[in-house]
Parts: C-alpha cells; structure tokens; sequence
C-alpha cells in the first residue's frame, strides 16, 4: 500500500509540473504570440535561418509541440511554405531542452548566505509563486497578469518537481532495479522512452521524471541514453498525430519531416554511441558514470545538437521524401483561382499603372466573390449546420487576409508610377475597395462565430424570430451581389442602386431590432437567444454599411462631383429629390418591408416556406 501512494504522490507531482509548464508556457505565448507569427511568417528558403528561428521560438514556449503545431498551422494558411517550414522543425527540436537546462537548477547546492541559495528549486519555486500571486491580484494591469501567470507556472513546475523528487527518493532500490535493467538492454530503454512520452504527450515531462530521479539517487548514462533517444521519438509521434487531423497535405508533410528527421537522428545516435562504445571513447568511465539531473539536461541537449546540426544540410532531402510519402491532393477550384489571381500581380507590370491597377482590380474581384463564398455558407450553417464548413470558411478568410496583404503591397509599389488623374482615382477606389472587402470577410467569420456559438449551447431562435432573419439574409444576400457586380464591372448604374437597398436594410434592421425586444419584454425570448440574435443582427448591418461605402466609392470613379465628397453625397441622396434614387427606394422597401409587414410581432404563423414564398426565393434555402 506504501508503494501505491508513493505512485500517488509521483503521478501528483507530474501532474503539478505539466499544469505549470501549460500555464508558463500560455503566459509567454500571450506576450509574444503575435510577434512570433510575424517572425515565423518572415523566414526565407534558408533552413538555418529558419533552424536559429524554431529554436528561438520553442526557448520562449517551453513546448516544442506548441512551435510545430503552430508551424504547421502558418504552412496551412499559406504564410510559410512547406520547405521552409522544415529549418524551423528542426531548430525547435533543439529549443525543447532549455526546460531541461533549467530543471537542472534542483542541483544547485549552496548555503543559504550564498547568491547561488536563490536559485535552489526549494526556494525558487516559493518565490515565483509569491511574485506571481502579488502580480495578479493586486496589479490591475495586463502586462502584470501575464507576468504574475508565467511566475506562477514557473512556481508550479518546480513545485510539481520536488514533488516527483520526494516520492521517487522512497523508492529508490525499485528505480535503481528498474534502471539497471536498461544497462544491458538500450532496445527496452528505447521503447519505454517512446511509450511513456506517447502516453504523458511531453517530452520535457518525461526528462523532467528522468532528472528528478537522477537528482535523488543518480542515473548511469548507459542506463538512461536509451531512454533519451526514445522520448524524442514518442515526442515526434504525439506531435505527428495533433497536425495530422484534418491538415492539407503541406501540413502532413510538415508533421512528417519531424518524425523522418528523428528517426534518422535516433539511427544516428544509435549508431555513433555503439562505434564509440567498441572503439573505447566511450570507457567503462563515461559509460557507467552516475549522472544527476544536470547531467540528463546535458546529454539530452547534446543528442538534440548535434543532430540537428549534422542534418540540417540535408533538409532538401527530407523534403523530397515526405513530397513522396504525401503526395498532392486535387486542389480546390477557387483556391487555384486565388494562386492564380495572386500570380498576375507581376511587379514587372507597375511601370504602366493602367494595366497594373487593372490586374488589381481583377484580383480583388476575385476576393469578393470569395467573401460572397464565406456569407453563403454562413448561411447554410444556420439551416444545415457542419464543422466542416466552419473549417473551410476559415480556409478562405487566409485567403482573403493573404489576398488583402499581396493586393495592398501591390498598390503601393504602383504608387510612383501613376501620373494620370484617373489611374490615382482608381487606386484610392481599390485601397479603400481592399478595407471594405476584408471587412466584410471578417463580419461574416463574426456571424460564423455566432452560429458555433448557438449550435455548442443548443441555442435556437424561435419560428418568427428565424422567419424574420430569413429575411434579412435575403436582403443582405441582395445587395451582396448587387455590389459584388457592379464593383466587379465598375458599374455606375448597378452601384447608384445599392444605397437605396442600403437604406431599405438600415430600416429593416431596426424594425427586426424592435420587434425582438417586445418578444424579450414579453418573455417570448430568453436573454440568451436575445443576445445571439442581436449579434448576428449587428454583423448583418455593418455588412450592408460596407457595401454602402463600396457603392459609392464606385460612384466617385466616374462622378467628379461625388470623389473627394462621399460622406456629403450621402447625406444630400437620402433628402433629395433623386427620381431614380426614390423609385429603387420605394420597391426594395415593398419588397422588404412589405413582407415583414405581414408579420405581427407575436406572430408564429409564419415560417420560411411563407417567405421565400412571398420573395420569389431560388436561393439560401
């Protein structure tokens, strides 16, 4: 029984040291998230470059899995591609063993008048923990609470450590059985290592049990360099498995390159360690030499150098196996649109900004419809919900934030070239064309959101409150593509029909709006469903507001009266005495309001069979 809790309080500890290593690890990762992703974004075709990068990286997070993952998630949304994403695997292969290096703080050994006692794991970890708990409750500030978190995952490893250290010390004749036992057979080390990291999902975990043992009753290093070889082996698998769910083949490939290159890494080690054994390099000094937990980090680190060192000129090679190993899956029409659309913007074509810009606006077009793409399905989530669809909707919002990037980089270098009052027209249309576009993408991955959010909480409107959405989908769906033509065209005559839809929506919305309150007022609606209603409300309207600006903007191409003068046309349009501005007004607003006319408030008569028939409606059903 003595022995089981002994287990007990060893598993306690290994669960006190993987809470703090997540919490650290998520305090430095929220100080540093965004600017690491813009750094991973910037690496070139250089692997070591990108090796310096990945271990750079993975020191910060503490979790070489965390770096990988996000890797491989830059290498799907196109940010990195897959050979450059191999440098950076490589080197966070490396940056996982500075969790090692400062574990091996437990042997500090120093009186307590000395500097070096501040640093014993007995005293660290109290410390931390007292700095970090200060800064959390008693600093109102966001920099103090990341600060105060990443004290307190600090305090908690070690915590989790001593621990693991108190409990093995019990145990000390099991373990050294248990150890000796991997004297004479590396293959059983080997596979124990691959197991118990496979099972604990962290190799920084599984050294940390490996240096806890070894700071209480010693580990000899032909018992533990097994071991070692094998927890990056079942390192590499845990990670493999995480990119591979629902990843494109880039990103399997990605995932792919760190098992084959740990794999040949362990042959190697496997290798080098039996040749330097027969030749004697290796005495029975070094071999059966007791290693405490400074040690384990010491050669845990040197098996993941000098690696990664010897096979960093060999990542074209890698490449090409996994290219094999993962070949490509037929592409998505509109992501071969996209790549080609991106592929037109040829710097060579800026020295005559009329073709240039034109090339842009083709793009952007192309953006749009991907825009329009995102909206439609966000609709269908709400009549036919499926996670896959969020996935792909997500897919295109990269697309359209690398299109947004490209696009705008593009304009920009044109710049100098423009000398015609026109051509800078038409590049302030297309700039301020790229904001209201992106924008758009985004409100519609907002309502994306939204409808997630209902389906986890098994949230549903009521038959009126889903008729009277209904309609408003339509509408925005209307003067979705009325704006996408006429952008696509320059249409001045399509886009002088937009602000009046515009106007019809504005009304509609806040008719919606009102009746939903009186149906919260009168309790027909829980807080919860009014909320969720509200939101997507809200994104449905600014929708429409981009398509406002994107009208006019359109407009001022052509109508000197209107550039340089959108916000005061606007104004005079909607009191004006415009005949052809008031007739589109008056048949949208029959189209529309028309229908929600024949809803009463409390109504539940009416359902979306009753509106699409009223609306003549092919589409969104």
């Amino acid at each position: 029984m003595e022995i089981f809790f002994k287990i007990v309080s060893l598993l306690g500890g290994l669960a006190m040291f993987l809470y703090g290593m997540r919490i650290m690890g998520d305090g430095l990762k929220s100080t540093s998230g965004g600017a690491m992703k813009a750094a991973l974004a910037r690496v070139t075709d250089k692997p070591f470059k990108g090796f310096l990068l990945g271990l750079v990286v993975t020191c910060m997070i503490q979790s070489s899995t965390a770096a990988i993952v996000l890797t491989v998630g830059l290498v799907g949304a196109g940010f990195l591609t897959f050979r450059q994403s191999i440098g950076i695997v490589l080197g966070a292969n490396v940056g996982t063993t500075i969790t090692a290096q400062i574990i091996r703080l437990m042997d500090v050994k120093a009186g307590s008048t000395s500097i070096l006692s501040f640093f014993k794991s007995d005293n660290l970890a109290p410390m931390a923990l007292i700095a970090g708990i200060i800064l959390i409750m008693f600093v109102n500030s966001r920099a103090a609470n990341t600060a105060g978190t990443i004290l307190m995952g600090f305090g908690t490893l070690f915590v989790g450590l001593m621990n693991m250290s108190a409990a093995v010390s019990h145990m000390g004749d099991m373990l050294s059985k248990l150890l000796v036992s991997f004297e004479g057979s590396p293959l059983l080390g080997f596979f124990s290592g691959v197991f118990v990291t496979g099972i604990i999902q962290s190799s920084s975990a599984v050294v940390g049990i490996l240096q806890s043992i070894a700071s209480t009753i010693g580990i000899k290093f032909c018992g533990v360099f097994a071991v070692i070889i094998g927890i990056d082996i079942g390192d590499c698998l845990t990670t493999y498995l995480v990119c591979r769910i629902g990843a494109k083949p880039e990103q399997i490939r990605t995932a792919l390159v760190h098992i084959l290159y740990n794999v040949t890494a362990a042959i190697l080690l496997f290798v080098a360690v039996g040749v330097l054994r027969g030749t004697g390099v290796l005495d029975d000094h070094l071999w059966y030499m007791t290693l405490k937990a400074g040690g384990v980090a010491n050669v845990h680190g040197l098996f993941k150098l000098i690696p990664a060192l010897m096979l960093l000129p060999c990542a074209g090679l890698f490449a090409k196996i996994a290219e094999r190993l993962v070949p490509d899956q037929p592409e998505d029409p509109e992501d071969t649109m996209i790549k080609e659309s991106i592929k037109q913007l040829d710097l060579r074509l800026i020295n005559n900004p009329r073709i240039a810009l034109g090339e842009t606006h083709t793009m952007t077009s192309n953006m749009f419809e991907v825009a329009l793409h995102n909206y439609t399905a966000c609709i269908q989530q709400m009549y036919e919900y499926d996670p896959k669809r969020n996935d792909r909707m997500n897919q295109r919002e990269d697309m359209i934030d690398k299109m947004t990037d490209v696009a705008d980089k593009y304009v920009i270098e044109i710049s100098p070239h423009i000398t015609l009052d026109y051509d800078d027209r038409f590049q302030s249309f297309l700039m301020k064309g790229l904001v209201s576009i992106e924008r758009i993408g985004d409100l519609a991955i907002n309502i994306m959101d939204a409808i997630k959010s209902m389906k986890e909480d098994d949230v549903e409107f009521s038959r009126v409150a889903m008729a009277e959405m209904r309609l408003l989908l339509t509408a925005i769906n209307d003067i979705l593509e009325l704006t996408a033509d006429a952008y696509k065209e320059s249409s001045y005559e399509k886009a002088k029909r937009i602000e009046p839809l515009e106007e019809v929506i504005d009304e509609l919305v806040d008719e919606v709006r009102r009746r939903h309150m009186w149906r919260m007022k009168h309790n027909l609606c829980d807080v919860v469903k009014g909320l969720s209603f509200q939101n997507i409300l809200q994104n449905l309207e600014r929708i429409s507001d981009q398509c406002s600006d994107l009208g006019v903007n359109i407009l001022g191409i052509e109508d000197d009266n209107i550039y340089g003068n959108e916000h005061q046309y606007l104004r005079d349009i909607h009191h004006s005495d415009d005949e052809t501005y008031n007739q589109l007004f008056a048949k949208y607003k029959a189209k529309y309001m028309g229908v929600l006319d024949s809803m009463s408030a409390d109504s539940t008569d009416h359902d979306d069979a009753d509106i699409k028939k009223q609306l003549q409606l092919d589409i969104i059903m």
